[in-house]
């Protein structure tokens, strides 16, 4: 069908208020008020400002009520222990509205916070939608995060409780969560005054007299007591959760996300972004210690009515390459959202896509991709595999939904591989020079948003209105700073080739390390790549390529080397300076899919760095500095 994209786009343009006003009425409110945005509240206005509502009621009471009760609400499935269970949406809300009471028998209430410290287990959606229903504020912290770490969120949130399960279990290894918590509040100044802790049969946690409870206890004693509390009224405006994202400081940003704009934002993406319907199964293949996990497994698929995946595994090794295509089999999901370092790893152990022929995957209709830049190869190996739209979209932790994508609700618009698509309404998309002027097409320069950013993104950072100014509004007057670096094309699409701080200056010529990325990725044998840039005494800075190569390769790492630097030379020319390309076994990443390029950087420059507390591996470091010793480079 022909996509009324940009007839919606342009509505929304035209009348903001008018766009975001019908969006709301997909919300249940508890109170309304002629007020859509206030101008003068906050750092850049505020949506909804005088309304009031109760996000958790809007996930679960609503559907129960009005004819959803016995449907799958939540559907958890575990590779890695081998459980699988089901709640419909009746049992999820018997079982949030117990845990909620159990909350509220330790004394939380409406603003408190409450840091919740769990694996991807159903009790972490219940324990953040419980913290909803009271108008608590959570902070889910990554479980397994390092003690000190998780101390400076507990310093920063001030949280009267702690929400905890006994431990996480990985891939040959079960990791022990409780003296990681213990030690963390040992160093905090500001001490929880309860500890929950929901204890996991693989590893019981030791519980400490008087300050820890056993969370699945009191939560099976409120249930058979059949307890209940009503949702909890709070503003539209007021904290549903902080969400912290690494500061280049060192000291943690937490972002603040509203309950009212969030949803309206949400409940519409899932019809006219994802083009689901209530009902329908959408899994979100990430973990609810990311913005992903908080947008897409938890919120936006319960507002919307459908049924949400809590998935515990890897995309490899639990137990193969075919884990993804056996959950979307097995429970019909219509549409998998997951980073593009997912698909990369998949591609890499199955190149020719021999798991995805075994299992039926005939009601399988879109793949969605975010997190990391979506290279073109891996996109177009997943369309070629899955013969679905495959479509790479693109936003922040900051913003909490899609900036730039490709609306199929809308009507799909052509596919642009290396391109998240268009704006999103409600995101006036421009590219800046670094002294604020507005430069033209396939110019590249900073991506920035124009000022009100639109419901659902963050309004400030918690307890840190200044820094929230300097790090985002203070730069480029009138706008949001992205921090990414890109270009908007003739056609209005919008490319992100990197971030800001990747992009390289060698012998005075601006150059996006995503764009040599891109040309890395297109060898036959490489699996996933990055590059970043190196001190040069005389450039300024050299690109330096990692490549890791696809399984079963087995010629001479030179020989693809040499390859490899022909190619960018050819493709990029030789303003680019590309001459040094690395073999490695694997690339630095965060838990979430994220390659570490900064902390690459840092090794290759030999400067001092600290172990980022979200990396996947720290061996992995060592490695990269090996490889880069072994080409003659000192670090």
């Amino acid at each position: 069908m022909a996509s009324r994209y940009h007839e919606v786009y342009q509505g929304w343009k035209h009348d903001p208020l008018g766009f975001w006003k019908t969006a709301a009425a997909e919300i249940d409110w508890i109170s309304t008020s002629d007020t859509i945005f206030n101008p003068d509240m906050g750092q850049y206005g505020r949506w909804f400002p005088d309304w009031e509502c109760n996000t958790c009621y809007n996930c679960l009471d609503r559907h129960v009520e009005r004819g959803r009760p016995g449907q799958p609400a939540l559907i958890y499935d575990s590779p890695i222990t081998g459980k699988k269970a089901s709640y419909s949406y009746a049992e999820l809300l018997e079982e949030v509205q117990a845990m909620a009471c159990v909350l509220a028998d330790k004394g939380l209430q409406k603003g408190d916070r409450a840091i919740i410290y769990m694996p991807m287990i159903p009790q972490a959606v219940m324990a953040m939608l419980a913290c909803a229903r009271l108008g608590v504020i959570h902070s889910v912290v990554f479980g397994g995060f390092a003690a000190h770490e998780l101390a400076t969120r507990i310093d920063d949130a001030a949280p009267k409780a702690i929400i905890a399960a006994s431990c996480g279990i990985e891939p040959g290894r079960v990791i022990a969560y409780k003296p990681l918590i213990d030690a963390a509040i040992e160093q905090s100044t500001k001490k929880p005054s309860v500890c929950l802790v929901f204890q996991r049969e693989e590893l019981a946690g030791e519980m400490q007299e008087g300050r820890d409870f056993d969370l699945g206890e009191l939560q099976a004693q409120a249930r058979a007591a059949g307890r209940t509390i009503a949702p909890t009224p709070v503003k539209a405006s007021d904290p549903l959760y902080i969400l912290y994202t690494s500061g280049t400081t060192g000291q943690p940003k937490g972002v603040v996300r509203d309950n009212g704009g969030h949803m309206v934002a949400l409940k519409w993406t899932m019809k006219n972004l994802y083009d689901i319907e209530p009902g329908e199964v959408f899994w979100a293949a990430s973990d609810v210690g990311w913005v992903v996990g908080h947008s897409y497994i938890c919120y936006a698929p319960l507002l919307h009515g459908c049924t949400t995946v809590v998935f515990e595994g890897k995309p490899v090794g639990t137990p193969d390459a075919g884990v993804f295509w056996r959950v979307v089999a097995d429970h019909g999901v219509v549409s998998l959202f997951t980073a593009p370092t997912a698909f990369r790893a998949i591609r890499k152990e199955d190149p020719d896509g021999k798991f995805i022929e075994q299992y039926d995957l005939s009601q399988f209709r879109s793949l969605f991709l975010a997190g990391e830049r979506a290279d073109p190869e891996t996109v177009n190996w997943a369309i070629d595999q899955l013969q679905v739209p495959v479509i790479d979209h693109w936003w922040q932790t900051e913003t909490g939904w899609c900036i730039a994508g490709n609306p199929l609700g809308l009507g799909q618009l052509p596919v642009k591989p290396g391109s998240p698509t268009v704006p999103m309404p409600g995101y006036d998309v421009q590219v800046l020079d670094d002294l604020g002027h507005v430069l033209g097409t396939n110019t590249l320069g900073n991506i920035v948003v124009k000022l009100p950013l639109p419901p659902g993104c963050l309004p400030t950072l918690w307890n840190a209105d200044k820094r929230f100014f300097d790090a985002y509004l203070a730069e480029f007057p009138g706008y949001y700073k992205s921090a990414d670096a890109g270009i908007i094309d003739d056609d209005g699409y919008v490319s992100i080739l990197a971030r800001t701080d990747d992009i390289i200056n060698v012998a005075g010529h601006r150059l996006s390390t995503g764009g040599m990325e891109e040309v890395l990725a297109c060898h036959p044998d490489v699996a996933e790549c990055a590059v970043i840039g190196i001190a040069d005494k005389l450039k300024g800075q050299l690109p330096c390529g990692f490549v890791v190569l696809k399984a079963g390769v087995e010629r001479p790492h030179e020989e693809i080397e040499k390859e490899l630097v022909k190619l960018v030379r050819d493709r990029i020319g030789p303003v680019a300076a590309f001459k040094i390309a690395i073999t490695v076994a694997r690339l630095p990443k965060t838990r979430s899919g994220k390659i570490l390029r900064g902390t690459m950087r840092h090794i290759a420059d030999g400067e001092s760095y600290k172990v980022p507390a979200t990396i996947d591996d720290p061996a992995i470091l060592d490695e990269i500095s090996e490889a880069l010793k072994s080409h003659g480079i000192s670090v």
